[in-house]
């Protein structure tokens, strides 16, 4: 299979090496091409995460044919190249995060050549990942993500459509690739649930809440506008009768935004981000967002509870029996110049036993 994928861009696409004249990504060596394929079909891994991993090979590979190496013969890599391919990423201003990601590629491949005794040591080994910078997710406030789904005529068949994908991803808390991969027959608006694939081939059901019902229903009476080709089974159309893609899925939201005024850079993995939030701020206990989520790893849903520390502080003040305690824990919270209550006898309580102070 070729690394490229038809149904769009990776949201972080491989960037190009400064050798890439960017006329389409170079032909993989065989070695490589095999790692991928093994991806696609024993992995299960989605296209965009396939074109992601073949991505970063691809560049590897171009940055060891710059000096006469490639991947066809990866016993000849060392560790050294792993090291000046990452200065070299450095240089072209790419994030710790992202520099991050290829070596995990990489060391994906590399672990695939071991296997198969292409490589007899493993050069990514001892090599760390830059320590990146801690970014929490961004999110839309309640207000703002409820402007984004009602941004729309609901008699243009495209706004409803867009209204309905974007109350799916924030109702829903579905990934882009998620909701455009969606077949019709993977939604049950009677039992408002959607069956979804995500990463790595794990199906599970998505809630599809009466806001997104009411508006996937308007979009299906108007779904044939899009003139869709016989047997064309995808949920969500673009204009030329065929399946959504993310590419366009993202052109949507931000167009949106832009029409309901809010800031800049509202991509559609927000409206995921704002999902998780505001369930959070709702009350939701962390272990059930992990599974309406669909994330194997606890702590990646853990990356949402740090923007709902206000509402934790707010009901530790509230519920802890020292958190209205000032210094000492002595009493309730007072400002500096609130006088405690006299005493029977004229004098004020003591600091710890109620006694009078002030009197011999």
């Amino acid at each position: 299979m070729s690394w490229t994928n038809g149904a769009g861009t990776p949201r972080h696409a491989p960037q190009a090496s400064p050798a890439d004249p960017g006329d389409g990504p170079p032909r993989l060596p065989d070695t490589v091409q095999g790692f991928v394929d093994y991806l696609a079909g024993q992995k299960g891994y989605s296209p965009a995460t396939v074109a992601a991993y073949a991505g970063d090979a691809a560049q590897f590979e171009d940055y060891l044919g710059r000096r006469g190496l490639t991947l066809a013969e990866p016993g000849r890599v060392t560790r050294d190249h792993v090291r000046g391919f990452l200065a070299e990423l450095h240089r072209m201003r790419l994030s710790k995060t992202s520099m991050g990601r290829k070596l995990s590629s990489l060391r994906g491949l590399f672990r695939h050549f071991l296997r198969r005794r292409l490589v007899a040591a493993d050069p990514l080994a001892g090599v760390k990942n830059p320590k990146s910078e801690k970014r929490h997710p961004g999110a839309l406030n309640a207000d703002q993500a409820k402007a984004l789904v009602e941004t729309g005529d609901a008699m243009d068949p495209r706004a409803v459509r867009n209204m309905a994908l974007a109350e799916l991803l924030y109702g829903g808390g579905l990934r882009v690739s998620e909701a455009v991969s969606l077949d019709l027959l993977d939604v049950d608006l009677s039992r408002g649930v959607a069956r979804v694939m995500g990463k790595g081939g794990k199906e599970r059901l998505a809630p599809v809440g009466e806001a997104a019902k009411r508006r996937m229903l308007d979009y299906l009476a108007l779904r044939g506008a899009f003139s869709p080709g016989p047997g064309e089974k995808a949920f969500f159309l673009g204009s030329r009768g065929s399946r959504l893609n993310r590419r366009q899925a993202g052109r949507i939201l931000a167009d949106m935004a832009a029409l309901a005024g809010l800031p800049q850079g509202v991509h559609p993995h927000m409206l995921r981000h704002s999902f998780a939030t505001h369930m959070l701020q709702a009350g939701a206990d962390l272990r059930s967002v992990q599974e309406l989520l669909g994330h194997s790893r606890l702590a990646t849903t853990q990356r949402y509870t740090h923007l709902d520390l206000t509402r934790i502080m707010q009901t530790y003040d509230a519920a802890h029996p020292l958190a209205a305690a000032g210094p000492g824990h002595a009493g309730a919270r007072k400002g500096p110049d609130e006088a405690k209550p006299p005493t029977a006898d004229g004098g004020t309580p003591g600091p710890a036993t109620g006694g009078r102070r002030g009197r011999k």
